[in-house]
């Protein structure tokens, strides 16, 4: 607590105290917001160095205890961390000062992007642009997705429910589904318990496959409205687990192939923008929400896909020791994340076809990813360099 708190008499507490609090809370979170580019990894080492090493607002222990929290809940990581952060320095008035202080500012950008992209897109300039960042896109993708899998591979049960999970994405099994499953499988495996069907041969195999698949076919084809895309996004942000490039699975499984609402190119348009714009990946909601439904969509994905995360902090918070404690939670959050990554290689896979149409786009993405993996460049900077490249194709033919 601040020095001009401690020292004030006890009767101010009631009207005082939180006052400087969100005002710091709400600038830190908006000037993160507006400069946290990298990724949910590098967002949360900002705050970290910010709460903990400067401001002394949290301990590493509990800073810590917070980000395994965000890993046990569905969401976008970086966001539900402050979201959290303010919620423990302000209460409830911080936990909604600082969640959409961070969120704001990408959002703002992201939607003036969308509107630019749903005026100029269709002119030469801006397609050579955007042909140029879509293989530097999946080379970005394929980065996250090697650098994740080690850490969800913790050992051969895992890399088990990853195949079988990988199996049933690339057949077209629903993504619920496909979490459902690796999560009791993992829970299965955890308890020593029988292997799941699916793990077994004969008919036991073949009929745990097609029950999936005629869950799968479940789905109602919707026509596009507001409160329509409102729910979509509601949905994708109450069961996304796992790194924000998992987002991709969701988005394509909903709009691509279920709806119909975006195209393929569409799609990596959409998620190249949420990439070189600073703050959560997730605000490529805002860029889809304004093509599809302009300025009030912008506002509605955005809403819809950001409001679960508040909900699941505010609820989860108070069963942090319980959480910790729970193995049973823990092999199930494991097994959620390897299905996470299957859903995302399977997506990248599909992605591929849309991005890498000629040799230029090619020859692009392989060299995108020589120098993210071995040369560690930024990402951000080889987006742009996309952006460049494209034009100049375009202009020598």
């Amino acid at each position: 607590m601040d020095r001009e708190h401690q020292s004030a008499p006890e009767t101010s507490v009631a009207t005082t105290p939180l006052r400087q609090p969100l005002r710091e809370l709400g600038a830190l979170f908006l000037r993160l917001g507006t400069t946290a580019f990298g990724g949910p990894a590098a967002h949360i080492a900002m705050m970290e160095d910010e709460v903990v090493r400067r401001k002394g607002w949290l301990s590493h222990a509990e800073f810590l205890d917070l980000l395994g929290l965000t890993n046990l809940i569905p969401g976008p990581n970086s966001t539900e961390m402050a979201i959290h952060i303010g919620r423990q320095r302000a209460g409830a008035l911080g936990l909604l000062i600082a969640g959409s202080a961070f969120i704001l500012p990408a959002a703002l950008l992201t939607g003036t992007l969308g509107w630019a992209y749903a005026r100029f897109g269709a002119q030469p300039r801006a397609v050579a642009m955007l042909n140029g960042i879509k293989p530097v896109m999946i080379a970005v993708v394929v980065q996250a997705l090697l650098a994740l899998t080690p850490k969800a591979l913790k050992n051969r049960s895992l890399l088990a429910v990853g195949i079988v999970t990988l199996v049933l994405a690339a057949a077209g099994i629903n993504e619920l589904v496909c979490l459902g499953f690796a999560g009791l499988a993992a829970w299965a495996a955890r308890k020593r318990l029988s292997p799941p069907p699916l793990l077994l041969g004969g008919s036991g195999a073949g009929a745990m496959p097609a029950a999936l698949a005629a869950l799968s076919g479940a789905k109602v084809a919707l026509p596009f409205s507001l409160p329509a895309l409102f729910l979509v996004f509601v949905k994708i942000g109450s069961v996304l687990f796992g790194s924000g490039y998992v987002l991709l699975a969701f988005l394509r499984s909903d709009l691509v192939e279920q709806r119909h609402w975006l195209t393929e190119a569409q799609l990596l348009d959409a998620i190249a923008v949420g990439q070189v714009t600073p703050g959560p990946v997730f605000t490529t909601a805002t860029f889809i929400g304004y093509q599809l439904g302009g300025p009030w969509g912008a506002l509605l994905a955005t809403l819809g896909i950001f409001l679960p995360a508040f909900v699941f902090v505010a609820i989860s918070a108070a069963f942090l020791p319980k959480i910790r404690a729970s193995t049973a939670l823990g092999a199930v959050l494991d097994g959620v994340n390897v299905a996470s990554l299957a859903l995302m290689a399977v997506v990248t896979l599909q992605l591929c076809r849309a991005a890498l149409v000629d040799w230029l786009s090619v020859v692009l993405a392989c060299a995108s990813a020589v120098l993210l993996l071995r040369f560690k460049w930024n990402s951000t900077w080889l987006i742009a360099a996309g952006a460049l490249i494209g034009i100049v194709s375009q202009g020598l033919r």
